[in-house]
C-alpha cells in the first residue's frame, strides 16, 4: 500500500511553476488594471498567497517547520491589510461616491 504523503512522490517543479503563474497574474493585475482598487487589493493578496505557498512548498520539501511558521505571519499581516484596505476605501466611497484611482489625489490632506 503506497502512502499519501510520501517525500519521493512530491514533485516540486510543478508547485513553483503553479505560485510563478499565480505571482504574475497579481503582478497583472496590479500594474496593468490600475482603475479600480478593489482588484488592485485582491491583486496584492494573490501577490502574498503565491509567496506563502512557496514558503509553504519548501517547507515540506526541506522538512523544516520555519516555512509554515513564516506564511502563518504572513497571512496575518494581509488580512490586516485587507482589513485597513478595505476601511480606507469605504471612507472614500461614502466621501466621494466612486471607487477609482483617479480620483485619490482628492484625498490629500
Amino acid at each position: 500500500m503506497q502512502e499519501f504523503y510520501s517525500i519521493e512522490n512530491f514533485n516540486i517543479h510543478i508547485y513553483i511553476y503553479f505560485t510563478t503563474i499565480l505571482f504574475l497574474i497579481g503582478i497583472l493585475g496590479l500594474f496593468i488594471i490600475r482603475q479600480n482598487i478593489i482588484i488592485m487589493l485582491i491583486s496584492l493578496e494573490l501577490l502574498l498567497l503565491s509567496a506563502n505557498l512557496n514558503f509553504i512548498i519548501f517547507s515540506i520539501f526541506l522538512d523544516d517547520i520555519s516555512g509554515q511558521i513564516m506564511s502563518i505571519f504572513i497571512l496575518t499581516s494581509g488580512a490586516a491589510e485587507a482589513a485597513v484596505g478595505l476601511a480606507i476605501l469605504i471612507v472614500f466611497y461614502r466621501s466621494r461616491g466612486v471607487i477609482s484611482t483617479n480620483y485619490i489625489i482628492s484625498i490629500k490632506g
